[in-house]
């Protein structure tokens, strides 16, 4: 017998019709009705952390999250998260850095269509994600349109259509076919290391998204108000401008500070690389960090968590030189 703790926060899945258009009103008890019959072999406990439309979550939830998870490790055998899609994959990459090489797997899932309504997508995906959270494989993963995902490199990419999320820049980690749960053991992950919760966060961040003719001064604006981090969305491969709209200046002058200043790019899909063109090269002799292919969702949660752990820039470099939870590739 497998335990499993299906925790609900709301979104999409729960919601029903109301005056205002489509609210989260299902507890999980109301979702397990709704779904039907589960695997006999599955004991499922239910908990309603929240009732929210997901553009409500919080980084407060994001770490209320992980502890009450934390606390399950050990007692349960996996978790199922329900959760809405507007902000799911920030939950999901938050969660992989908070929950330190956690052994069981922990799966957020959510749907299009609220549960209950014809054609809904819903059902489909609580039963991948409840066959994931058997499947003993330390993570957290997003289960969504007969997909596994990899927690902190899904991305939401579509408003309304059932494919809406794509594992970004990293294979899938299992898919369902008429053979059932399809796992490709290469890319689960594997830690020795000790399970850790380490739920700390900064949300004093900014993210810029360039575009031709931006002023740089927003960046002293940003320093003198506080913010601990800026992620920079570049062009092409992470480059901008050093002319007219001189931005390497002010990442020399904010890192020189202390201030981490990330660089990335515009992108979805192949990441950044700053050591191609000159622009590239200008932003790493002034100190701007590279993100590589990591997600957009991936590298707020990671600067946030970073500055959780640390507010020391050199300290920050280095998490974003290397892989705490296959959120980057670096070659």
């Amino acid at each position: 017998m497998k335990n499993i703790l299906l925790i609900n926060t709301g979104g999409t899945f729960s919601s029903r019709l109301g005056d205002h258009g489509l609210s989260p009103e299902l507890t999980s008890d109301d979702i397990c009705n709704l779904v039907g019959k589960f695997d006999s072999e599955l004991s499922i406990v239910t908990e309603d952390y929240c009732s929210l439309d997901s553009s409500n979550i919080t980084p407060d939830d994001w770490q209320r999250l992980a502890l009450r998870i934390g606390e399950k490790v050990g007692i349960c055998d996996g978790v199922v998260l329900i959760h809405g899609t507007d902000t799911l994959a920030y939950t999901a990459s938050m969660l992989s850095f908070m929950l330190q090489n956690i052994p069981i797997p922990v799966v957020v899932t959510g749907s299009q269509v609220p549960l209950g309504v014809p054609m809904s997508d819903a059902a489909d995906n609580l039963r991948c994600a409840l066959q994931m959270a058997v499947s003993g494989y330390g993570g957290v993963f997003v289960a969504f349109d007969r997909k596994i995902m990899l927690g902190c490199r899904t991305s939401k990419v579509r408003t309304v259509s059932f494919n809406a999320f794509e594992s970004i820049n990293h294979p899938y980690i299992g898919e369902v076919n008429a053979f059932g749960l399809q796992l490709h053991l290469e890319q689960t992950l594997t830690s020795e290391l000790p399970f850790q919760v380490r739920a700390a966060y900064s949300d004093r961040i900014a993210v810029l998204k360039l575009f031709p003719g931006m002023d740089p001064d927003i960046f002293r604006f940003l320093h003198e108000h506080g913010y601990e981090g800026i992620y920079i969305e570049g062009f092409g491969l992470g480059g901008v401008p050093f002319l007219k709209s001189d931005f390497t200046a002010e990442i020399r002058r904010a890192s020189q500070c202390g201030l981490p200043i990330l660089v990335g790019s515009q992108c979805r899909y192949e990441g950044c690389n700053l050591s191609v063109y000159e622009t590239g090269q200008r932003i790493l002799e002034c100190g701007g960090i590279p993100v590589h292919d990591m997600t957009y969702e991936a590298v707020v949660t990671k600067l946030m968590w970073c500055l959780g752990q640390t507010k020391d820039r050199e300290a920050v470099q280095n998490f974003f030189k290397r892989a705490i939870t296959k959120e980057v590739s670096l070659v």
